[in-house]
């Protein structure tokens, strides 16, 4: 079978990588002609691992394949799928102009029956939307995506669902086809009308995100009342209707995915006549999360900012990637500088893109290095390598001893030992 895969971004290329590694020939198009130039040569512009190899092998054994034409992509494959992005509006809603300039470019160029699979994040009604303003022989299928930044490859592989929301029994059978390495494995499949499968997606970040949002209320109660999270997170997590992932205190989400699609599903519900209260109140916390690690790092400053050095550890919205879309660590490296403080930091990945954002920054080669004479230092990203710091080694390079874990990874009686000043979160 014949896949075209129009957008070559984090989502298109592990798509289409993983597509080809079933054995499928894949055709991936980007009107970014430098982009497939350089995809075209093995290498990716993004950081996820596993994905520059499996893009290699598949080049180099003929199933995957490169291009910007984008037409050519569409007449010559039975099935699209359709992977560009929708990033939000200054509301909230999401941006459709990609998936519309997609639907446009399929209108012109559908030479026969084909099957448009959406794995892009859209709005609930886009596919019905997409099979009628097309208006030719397609099929429209809703296939949302649920890939980890830093674990893509293992969540496309070997995922927990397939969700496919479809009205033809053809599409059905030959995404069915398309995925039959997964039901050999005996992954379950959910298979629904296209409006449930385009709000299982946003439900299931929306879920989430809620769940990161309570813990982080929780966190943020214990500090008043003398209770320690990290207890109570665990205490709920052996609860089986509850689970104990997405229970860990922090500075809040950010990423891709939940910030944009909240506030999307908050815009449609809206839009459709209905308040959800509870999720607009999650958006709210959340982005209130981040203005109190900012504030919990000025108040262990003594109140003042201006004039003191504070090293961050980690720039990118969580381990493993470099994505820094909604970061809270940038979210609080900034408020700092607004406070006058000269913010040095260290990502293993995430540095370039942060230099595009905050040239203020003083980015360095090491932690060791954002600790160089910093008067307090903020673990913002918990990334395998900080967990295990020279503490004593960051100890005698610092000016003032203040460690701010906002992933709560350390154990405070061991800095205190160390002499510094320990501050964590519901501790």
């Amino acid at each position: 079978m014949h896949i075209g895969v129009i957008g070559t971004g984090y989502v298109g290329l592990v798509t289409g990588a993983c597509l080809a590694e079933f054995g499928l020939d894949v055709t991936c198009v980007d009107i970014d002609g430098e982009k497939i130039e350089v995809l075209n040569k093995g290498t990716i512009p993004i950081f996820e691992p596993g994905l520059e190899d499996l893009v290699k092998k598949n080049l180099k054994e003929g199933r995957l394949h490169f291009s910007k034409d984008v037409a050519s992509a569409i007449k010559n494959n039975l099935v699209i799928f359709v992977t560009v992005g929708t990033p939000s509006n200054s509301d909230g809603s999401c941006d459709m102009r990609y998936v519309k300039s997609v639907a446009e470019m399929i209108r012109e160029n559908a030479n026969g029956y084909k099957v448009i699979v959406n794995k892009s994040t859209v709005p609930v009604g886009t596919g019905r939307w997409m099979r009628k303003f097309v208006a030719k022989d397609v099929d429209v299928v809703s296939n949302p995506e649920f890939l980890r930044e830093g674990a893509a490859i293992t969540d496309f592989m070997y995922p927990e669902r397939v969700i496919v929301g479809a009205e033809s029994e053809q599409a059905i059978a030959i995404m069915k086809d398309i995925y039959t390495p997964l039901y050999l494995k005996e992954t379950p499949f959910v298979i629904t009308n296209i409006e449930t499968a385009e709000l299982t997606k946003y439900a299931c970040n929306s879920y989430l995100a809620l769940k990161i949002t309570f813990i982080n209320e929780i966190a943020n109660l214990c500090e008043y009342v003398g209770a320690n999270v990290d207890d109570i997170a665990k205490a709920m997590g052996l609860d089986s209707r509850i689970g104990s992932k997405f229970l860990h205190a922090g500075p809040g989400y950010g990423g891709s995915c939940f910030p944009k699609d909240t506030e999307a599903l908050v815009n449609k519900s809206k839009e459709v006549g209905y308040d959800f209260l509870l999720l607009k109140t999650t958006v709210e916390a959340n982005k209130r999360q981040r203005e109190i690690a900012a504030k919990k790092i000025i108040n262990a400053l003594d109140g003042e900012a201006k004039g003191r050095v504070v090293g961050i550890l980690g720039l990118s919205f969580k381990p493993n990637t470099d994505d820094i879309r909604e970061s809270p660590a940038l979210y609080i490296a900034k408020r700092l500088i607004e406070e006058g403080a000269k913010v040095k930091a260290f990502d293993p990945v995430a540095m370039d893109n942060a230099r595009l954002i905050l040239p203020q920054i003083s980015y360095e080669k090491n932690a060791y290095g954002v600790a160089e004479k910093a008067d307090a230092i903020v673990l913002a990203v918990e990334w395998n390598q900080f967990r295990r710091l020279d503490l004593v080694r960051i100890s005698k390079v610092m000016e003032k001893k203040i460690f701010v874990d906002l992933k709560n990874v350390y154990d405070k009686k061991q800095l205190q030992s160390l002499g510094f000043k320990y501050i964590a979160w519901g501790k």
